[in-house]
C-alpha cells in the first residue's frame, strides 16, 4: 500500500485498509463481527468498546480460521480496536487497527461529521513491513490521519459553509504517540473526551477549547463552526508531528484557491 507519495509498504490490515473500517452504534446495540484470517500468520481482534474475556473472543486465530466476536455496547465513546497478537506493537504499528463510535444518548445533530484516526508509520525497506526495531524505539517516520501522509492537504475537505456546525471524532490509535488535535482559525465550543463532556455551549459560560489532547487508545470529539470563508488547517499541535504528515485542510465557503495554495 502507498502510505505517502512514492513510499510503498507491506501493511497488515482489517478488510484491506488502514485504518480498518469504522463501526458505529448506540449504547445497548449488539455487535456481531466475524473475523477470518486470510493472512500468513496468526492474528486477533481486540475491541476496546467490549467487555469480554481476553482468552475467548480476543484469542489468536491461525491462517484459514474464523472467529465470531460478539459484544454489547455498554458505554458511549470513541474507541480503538486492534490486533492483539504478540508482538502487539508490530501488528498495530503495521496497520491492524481501527475505530468504533458508540454515540452518547444525547448526541445533537450537526451539518458535517468526520472521523480522524491518528496513527504512526515506521517504515521498513520499500515494499516490506514496518520496522519493529523503530517501533520499539519510538522512531516513527510519519504521523498521519486515516492512513496517508498529508492526505487532506493533497485533497482538502470542502463543502462546508460559514456558520455550519462540524463534528470531528478523533481516535488516537498510536501505537505510541499522543495527539493534540487543533484547527487553526476556530475554537471548539464542545469537547467530549473518553466518555464525558468537558465543554458544551449550554454550560452557561463563554469558555472555549483550542485542542483535544489524547494519549494512545483514547478518543472523543469536538464541535466547531467557521466564521469566515477560507482555509483552516488542522494538525496535531505537537508540531514535530505536523511536519511528519499530521496535517490537513478544511475549506469553508468558496475562497480563492490561489490564496490557499500559497498558505
Amino acid at each position: 500500500m502507498e502510505i505517502a507519495p512514492g513510499v510503498t509498504q507491506e501493511v497488515w490490515t482489517f478488510d484491506g485498509q488502514v485504518p480498518g473500517p469504522t463501526l458505529r452504534g448506540k449504547v445497548g446495540d449488539i455487535f456481531t463481527v466475524t473475523i477470518t484470517n486470510d493472512g500468513e500468520m496468526g492474528h486477533s481482534l481486540d475491541f476496546h468498546a467490549s467487555k469480554v474475556a481476553w482468552n475467548d473472543e480476543m484469542r489468536t486465530i491461525q491462517p484459514g480460521e474464523s472467529l465470531v466476536y460478539q459484544f454489547e455496547a455498554k458505554h458511549a465513546g470513541a474507541w480503538m480496536y486492534h490486533c492483539g497478537t504478540a508482538p502487539t506493537l508490530h501488528h498495530i504499528g503495521n496497520g491492524m487497527h481501527g475505530a468504533v463510535v458508540i454515540d452518547p444518548p444525547d448526541l445533537a445533530p450537526v451539518d458535517h461529521e468526520y472521523i480522524f484516526v491518528q496513527h504512526e508509520y515506521y517504515t521498513g525497506d520499500e515494499g516490506e513491513p514496518g520496522d519493529l526495531g523503530k517501533m520499539q524505539r519510538d522512531e516513527w517516520d510519519a504521523v498521519v490521519f486515516n492512513g496517508y501522509v498529508n492526505q487532506y492537504v493533497h485533497a482538502p475537505i470542502d463543502g462546508i459553509e460559514v456558520g455550519e456546525r462540524v463534528r470531528a471524532w478523533i481516535v488516537d490509535n498510536g501505537p505510541s504517540e499522543n495527539s493534540s488535535w487543533h484547527v487553526v482559525g476556530t475554537i471548539f465550543d464542545t469537547v467530549y473526551k473518553e466518555g464525558a463532556y468537558n465543554l458544551r455551549p449550554d454550560d452557561g459560560g463563554q469558555g472555549g477549547s483550542q485542542a483535544l489532547d489524547l494519549q494512545p487508545a483514547q478518543g472523543g470529539f469536538v464541535e466547531f463552526t467557521f466564521d469566515e470563508e477560507g482555509a483552516y488547517p488542522f494538525v496535531s499541535h505537537k508540531f514535530s508531528n505536523a511536519g511528519k504528515g499530521a496535517m490537513g485542510l478544511f475549506i469553508a465557503g468558496d475562497p480563492d484557491l490561489g490564496e490557499i495554495g500559497g498558505h
